[in-house]
């Protein structure tokens, strides 16, 4: 006898649909019958069943005419083009009315049908935009299950939320008077197994309507079992039958309600009668289910909003009272209560080394440090979280009720510098649905006996004290210390020595970098010379009538020449970085001047044109001054000369102690999402590579800025760009 856990029963291949449903299954590529249940008998004609096998339903028009003329089987692909996705029609067979349903899942398309119901009894009267006029979670819920009992009316309907361990709490409910209310219990993780909370989040409607009728075999002569996952009348588990029937119930109905893509909870209700629900009704339950979880996100994200504009607001009002001090322990003292109000805790400790200092309720300094020494020994992330410390080391580390849940943020560990915060131990008891017991119980499955973990018998109230622990560390509390520490090393002084050996790696790294850079630069130089020599030459030899030949020298001149212009810039790059500086007060006029007229012969048009107005003497090194004007003034001159009337104009101005040059064209502009590496080494943008170039210039220019004391930035749109150059302005 084989023994199943309940957490593998494979529930998605019962190999039995319940008996309202009648199942056709045929193949996705041949649209020939596959499989199908026993029961189909019962509302076409057939005359033998097996003859079906392999052939098309249109093969057998005197029995499936309703479906061959129906809307979705004669746009079969149109309808089955997604998989999982149910599509819905009505039909008459034999003069009764029948829902259609048609879904592919793998290779097979189902083809699903069942009687219409006419609902007597169905009133709705609420609009459906009524949940989002309510901005109270039991509130909500409750309009639910209000709204939803015109639909679908049970016994029993309850709104069940599916807690982090896969445990359940029952907490909307509405019931007959004569039934047990079971609103606020909780209920184990295995009345709802793992593999049943993946098909609830799979098929959000799932209803039983009568467990204890006769189930339909899946007749098919593939090997394979069929997955009935997303089939309305899949057959149920036994176990889950049985568990049905512990609760007295006879029939149950059940909608997902899903938030942010995870199974948050169920709409789940029971009846003590066997009761069948149309399909339009549990579709309609469906859609107000579906709106009730998009309002309870609705006000849930408006709510976390709030939160969160309020919390940057305490922190604004934080970040000032630290900047009030000079060092990050006096700034922690200040504002210790701001700081252990923010995670809404008991208490907080700040350690820093041998000092403590404490507010609110906290264990005594000895247990502090105790605690301290521990989690350094003991912990890696910055932040450690638990609600159950006093459980798990109350005797390790001889805690108080006062040290229940605690949250450490580490500030700095080598200085055994960290924030505490404590919380006290929550007198906390849970009210089960009965006695979360495990029973082992022998089903019968797919025509063999199988031992599996019975259902519980019993659902009275059973009370499970908790003891050491505090009160859940929610989402808000986490983000509450993830705020502070981001506070901290926001404000916080650097570590002179991390911060000094971190500057001597990178120096040196980059003195690497920039030595590389150098002797390529340079090294290659000779070859590069040779090269092109040797092209000249073989260009100059060449017979008259080999202009093919010519313009294949020539191309390599050209490239060797770009070659050579890059490694050049290359190597102005780093020298800007590492040459020698020699500030000085520098005339600009006769360098901007000179610039300007080489760079209209070299990169302009007849029509370029280079207004200079003022130009004040700066404070610069006179070689690196050279290098920016000249990279900036042939950007500007360059990718301008496509213009008709080509035009840049060069200015200078005083502005306090420093001196403003602005260069201004009427060229290509800069791209908005190309901005943010414009200083990058290399980089051109898509609208420049139709000039010459190699991107390197302007990487010269901000490291040069950087060097001598300035800076660069640059204003552009579509008329063209302006480069504004700030210098310091020269000594009097």
């Amino acid at each position: 006898m084989n023994f199943v856990e309940c957490h593998e029963e494979p529930i998605h291949i019962p190999g039995h649909i319940q008996s309202f449903g009648y199942l056709i299954g045929i193949d996705a590529e041949s649209h020939s019958i596959t499989f199908f249940s026993r029961n189909i008998s019962d509302i076409f004609t057939i005359e033998s069943s097996d003859e079906l096998f392999e052939r098309k339903l249109t093969d057998f028009p005197e029995s499936f005419q309703s479906i061959i003329d129906s809307d979705i089987y004669t746009s079969l692909n149109k309808f089955t083009r997604r998989e999982n996705e149910t599509y819905f029609d009505k039909i008459f067979i034999e003069g009764k009315e029948y829902h259609f349903s048609v879904f592919k899942s793998g290779r097979y398309i189902f083809l699903e049908f069942e009687k219409v119901l006419i609902n007597p009894d169905k009133r709705i009267s609420n609009k459906y935009d009524n949940f989002y006029a309510i901005d109270n979670e039991q509130d909500l819920w409750n309009h639910l299950l209000e709204t939803l009992s015109k639909v679908v009316n049970y016994d029993r309907m309850m709104v069940y939320k599916f807690m982090m361990d896969g445990s359940g709490k029952v907490i909307a409910e509405k019931k007959d008077e004569n039934r047990e209310s079971f609103l606020g219990l909780h209920y184990p993780e295995s009345d709802i197994p793992k593999q049943a909370r993946e098909l609830y989040l799979k098929k959000r409607k799932r209803i039983f309507s009568n467990i204890d009728a006769e189930t339909v075999p899946i007749v098919s002569k593939t090997a394979s079992e069929i997955d009935l996952t997303f089939s309305a009348s899949r057959g149920m588990s036994p176990v889950h039958g049985q568990y049905l029937r512990n609760l007295g119930a006879s029939s149950s109905f059940s909608v997902s309600i899903i938030i942010d893509d995870h199974l948050w909870g169920l709409v789940t209700c029971q009846n003590k009668e066997p009761k069948h629900i149309d399909l339009e009704d549990r579709v309609q339950a469906g859609i107000f289910t579906a709106l009730a979880a998009n309002a309870f996100s609705s006000f849930k994200s408006k709510n976390e909003l709030n939160y969160r504009v309020e919390l940057k607001e305490k922190l604004s009002r934080l970040k000032t009272d630290f900047l009030k001090h000079n060092y990050l322990f006096d700034s922690l003292i200040e504002n210790k209560t701001e700081i252990k109000n923010l995670p809404e805790a008991n208490g907080l400790a700040i350690v820093s080394d041998e000092n403590i200092v404490t507010e609110g309720v906290t264990p005594t300094s000895a247990v502090v440090n105790s605690i301290a020494q521990w989690a350094l020994e003991n912990t890696e992330d910055p932040i450690y979280v638990s609600r159950s410390f006093l459980k798990h080391y109350g005797e390790e580390l001889d805690l108080p009720k006062s040290a229940a849940g605690i949250i450490i943020y580490f500030i700095e560990r080598e200085k055994n510098e960290m924030l505490i915060w404590f919380r006290k131990e929550f007198d906390e008891h849970i009210d089960w649905a009965g006695n979360p017991e495990k029973k082992i119980g022998v089903f019968h499955q797919n025509g063999e006996d199988r031992q599996m973990i019975s259902p519980r018998t019993s659902f009275h109230i059973f009370t499970e004290n908790i003891k050491g622990h505090s009160k859940r560390w929610n989402s808000r509390n986490i983000q509450a210390v993830q705020a502070i520490r981001d506070l901290i090393l926001e404000t916080s002084h650097k570590n002179y020595n991390t911060i000094k050996r971190l500057n001597d790696e990178l120096k040196k790294v980059n003195e690497e970098l920039d030595s590389f850079s150098y002797t390529i630069s340079h090294d290659l130089g000779t070859p590069l010379t040779v090269m092109k020599l040797n092209a000249q030459m073989l260009l100059g030899n060449l017979a008259g009538d080999s202009e093919k030949s010519k313009n294949k020298i020539n191309a390599i001149i050209e490239e060797i020449d770009n070659m050579a212009e890059m490694m050049q810039d290359v190597l102005q790059l780093s020298r800007a970085k590492h040459s020698e500086l020699q500030l000085e007060n520098l005339g600009t006029a006769n360098t901007i001047q000179k610039i300007s007229e080489n760079a209209k012969m070299t990169y302009g048009n007849l029509k370029s044109e280079v207004i200079i107005k003022e130009c004040p003497d700066v404070l610069a090194d006179k070689t690196m001054l050279h290098q920016v004007f000249l990279n900036i003034i042939n950007n500007a001159v360059k990718y301008s000369s496509h213009k008709d009337q080509p035009k840049v104009e060069i200015e200078g101005t005083e502005d306090g102690q420093t001196i403003i040059y602005r260069i201004s064209d009427n060229g290509i502009g800069i791209p908005e999402e190309d901005k943010h590496k414009m200083f990058k080494i290399f980089n051109r943008m898509d609208n420049a590579k139709k000039f010459k170039g190699n991107g390197v210039g302007l990487s010269i220019v901000h490291r040069i800025m950087k060097r001598i004391g300035g800076s660069v930035d640059y204003e552009s749109n579509k008329e063209g760009t302006s480069f504004i150059l700030t210098f310091k302005k020269p000594y009097i």
